[in-house]
C-alpha cells in the first residue's frame, strides 16, 4: 500500500513546507488550496519526485470537499495521513473594533473547514488503521490569550478539543489525532491577518528568530510516522526567544 499524505493550505507556509517533507520521504502527495496557480507550481516542482495530485478547494465548502475526497484518482488513496492545515488570523485589533466577517470567515475555515475535511477522509484513514494519523494545525493561541486573539484564539481552542475528542471516538481504529501547536513563526500568517499590510509582518519578526514553515514541517512529519503504537497528542512548539508576559492589570491614572 503507497502512503499517501492529504494537505489542506497547500499552497504557503506551514503546508508548503510539510508538502515538500513529505515528497522528500517518498510519500504520494493530495495538495489542496485556493490558489490554483501556486498548486500547479508545486505540483510542477514535487512531481518528478513522487506522485502529486492537486485539487483547488475552499475546505468551507462541504460539498466541494466531499466530491474531492470521493474523486481522488487511483494510487492517491486510501489516505494515511491528513494534514489539516487550512486555515487563517484576521482582524488584529481589539474585539469592539472588528468586522463581524472577519470573525465568520475564521470560524468557517478554521472549524468548519476542518471538520469538513476530517469527515470527508474518516472512512480512509479507518481503513487504513494502525499507523494512520490526523495533524491538526493549531496555536499557542488556543491555549494562551493575548490581545486581538479573540475569534482566532477561539478558534483554535476548539481545534485542540475536537482533536482530544477525536482521539477518544478513534481508540479502536489505530488512527492517531494530533494537535500541533506553533509559536511565532514567519510565514504570511501576519500578511494575511493584516490584509496585504509588509511593515506590520516585518515589524512583527524584526530583531528576533522566529520558527519557520521547515520547522513546523519536520514536526508534521515527526509526528505522523512515529511508530504505530505512538500518539503525541499535543506538540505546543514555540521559538527559544518567545515565552509569556505577566499579566496585563488596569490602573488607575
Amino acid at each position: 500500500m503507497s502512503q499517501v499524505v492529504f494537505i489542506t493550505g497547500a499552497t504557503s507556509g506551514f503546508g508548503r513546507a510539510a508538502a515538500r517533507r513529505f515528497a522528500q520521504a517518498g510519500w504520494s502527495l493530495v495538495l489542496t488550496g485556493r490558489r490554483s496557480d501556486r498548486l500547479q507550481a508545486l505540483q510542477q516542482e514535487l512531481g518528478a519526485q513522487v506522485p502529486v495530485h492537486i485539487a483547488t478547494l475552499d475546505v468551507r465548502d462541504a460539498q466541494a470537499v466531499q466530491a474531492v475526497v470521493q474523486n481522488l484518482p487511483a494510487g492517491f488513496h486510501p489516505v494515511k495521513a491528513l494534514i489539516n492545515n487550512a486555515g487563517l488570523a484576521l482582524a488584529p485589533g481589539p474585539a469592539q473594533q472588528t468586522d463581524l466577517q472577519d470573525w465568520h470567515t475564521m470560524i468557517d475555515t478554521n472549524i468548519t473547514g476542518l471538520v469538513n475535511v476530517t469527515h470527508a477522509l474518516l472512512p480512509q484513514l479507518i481503513e487504513v488503521g494502525q499507523g494512520a494519523s490526523i495533524v491538526n494545525l493549531g496555536s499557542v493561541a488556543g491555549q494562551w490569550p493575548y490581545p486581538g486573539s479573540h475569534v482566532y484564539g477561539a478558534s483554535k481552542a476548539f481545534v485542540q478539543q475536537f482533536s482530544y475528542n477525536l482521539r477518544c471516538d478513534l481508540i479502536r481504529t489505530g488512527v492517531r489525532v494530533t494537535d500541533i501547536a506553533p509559536g511565532m513563526a514567519e510565514t504570511e500568517f501576519t500578511l494575511v491577518r493584516t490584509k496585504g499590510d509588509q511593515t506590520a509582518s516585518d515589524k512583527l519578526y524584526r530583531g528576533t528568530t522566529p520558527l519557520s514553515a521547515e520547522d513546523i514541517a519536520e514536526q508534521i512529519f515527526y509526528v505522523a510516522t512515529l511508530p504505530p503504537h505512538i500518539n503525541i497528542n499535543r506538540l505546543e512548539i514555540m521559538p527559544t526567544r518567545q515565552a509569556w508576559n505577566p499579566f496585563a492589570v488596569d490602573r488607575d491614572d
